[in-house]
């Protein structure tokens, strides 16, 4: 399947008109209050308690608590969504509100992850509430899916095939099974198999970032949220150390993709591999961007930016990285004048390689 070119986002300009012959400057009367108005460039705070109320196989309802204001009025909310594995975004605009119904581009038993960010009358945007569902397979019956596997972990490849194993979830009283997928990284996810069991001898998979994740399975058929990803074995090696003796070899490796630009608009994909021998629990990766890009939108962390710094933190269902394996994020934004990419990254604070 190929992807659909990602919605290029708004942006705003100023105009003035041409020839128009300058005023005498008037003397301001002075303020009854003798304050002056708030002019500071402050977005407004990001929406707090974002939640699925009610998820249909064609229709997902959100709801959320409303952003605080910063130097101006909140006008709105733009809602950004895709679909697990997939590249494709859809936006959806609201007013003032603090619920919404997306009905566009929803199938059943489907993951899709929604972000939600409040915009003031000055154009200012805060950050984004992100948050990941699943739609049933039937609206009626059993609607409600199996709870999710984790910490997928892959041990090599012999003849062929890799070893994955991973953690049931805590109840596995509603899961019937497991579904075993490869994913290409960029929009393509093949079901491999199933089992019943917590591992899987998998086949190789083909792609730019060529990965696995599995997904529970209840009697219905209803799947679950997907576990974290693990890049599929290659021949290469890992990074090794620096040529100081006392210098410790990066902890991790880190990919950046862009999966889609066009004129003053990104779409950039982040995979961050732990190479470390132990787990990583609870994650931050740092970066600058190498031109003027500017976040609007993301998925798979909590992003911030600060002139070009951006920091990614990780979202509660994917705050482990176990050795081996690695989580993924994406990003939306726009630039003006360069969409150069990031040059180095440190994930808690430690710089990474960059594959």
């Amino acid at each position: 399947a190929g992807a659909a070119a990602a919605p290029t986002p708004a942006l705003m300009a100023a105009t003035t008109g041409a020839g128009a012959a300058a005023a005498p400057a008037a003397t301001p009367a002075p303020s009854p209050s003798g304050s002056t108005p708030n002019t500071s460039p402050a977005p407004p705070g990001a929406p707090t308690g974002l939640a699925a109320t009610q998820v249909t196989t064609t229709s997902v309802t959100l709801t959320w608590a409303a952003a605080t204001p910063g130097c101006c009025p909140v006008e709105g909310y733009d809602i950004t969504y895709l679909q697990a594995f997939n590249d494709i975004i859809w936006t959806h605009a609201v007013g003032n509100v603090t619920t919404v119904t997306i009905t566009a581009n929803i199938r059943p038993a489907t993951e899709y992850r929604f972000s939600v960010s409040a915009r003031d009358v000055a154009g200012h945007r805060s950050a984004g509430a992100s948050i990941s569902v699943v739609t049933p397979v039937t609206d009626t019956g059993d609607t409600t899916p199996p709870p999710r596997p984790s910490n997928l972990t892959a041990s090599g490849t012999t003849g062929g095939r890799t070893l994955l194993s991973w953690m049931p979830p805590a109840d596995t009283s509603d899961v019937a099974g497991y579904n075993v997928y490869g994913f290409d990284g960029w929009f393509v996810s093949t079901l491999l198999g199933t089992t019943t069991a917590t591992t899987f001898q998998a086949p190789g998979v083909t792609g730019p970032l060529p990965q696995y994740y599995v997904r529970a399975r209840d009697a219905a058929g209803n799947i679950s949220l997907a576990s974290n990803t693990v890049p599929a074995p290659t021949s290469s090696s890992p990074p090794g150390p620096s040529s100081s003796p006392s210098s410790h070899p990066p902890s991790c490796l880190v990919s950046y993709t862009n999966q889609a630009q066009w004129i003053r608009g990104f779409v950039a994909g982040i995979t961050v591999t732990n190479t470390e021998s132990t787990a990583v629990d609870g994650w931050t990766v740092t970066f600058a961007f190498g031109g003027d890009q500017q976040v609007t939108g993301y998925w798979g962390a909590v992003v911030s930016q600060s002139g070009t710094a951006v920091t990614a933190s990780n979202a509660p269902w994917n705050a482990v990285i176990q050795p081996g394996a690695s989580v993924s994020f994406g990003l939306q934004g726009i630039w003006a004048a360069s969409n150069a990419p990031p040059t180095a990254f440190s994930l808690n604070g430690d710089a990474c390689a960059i594959a």
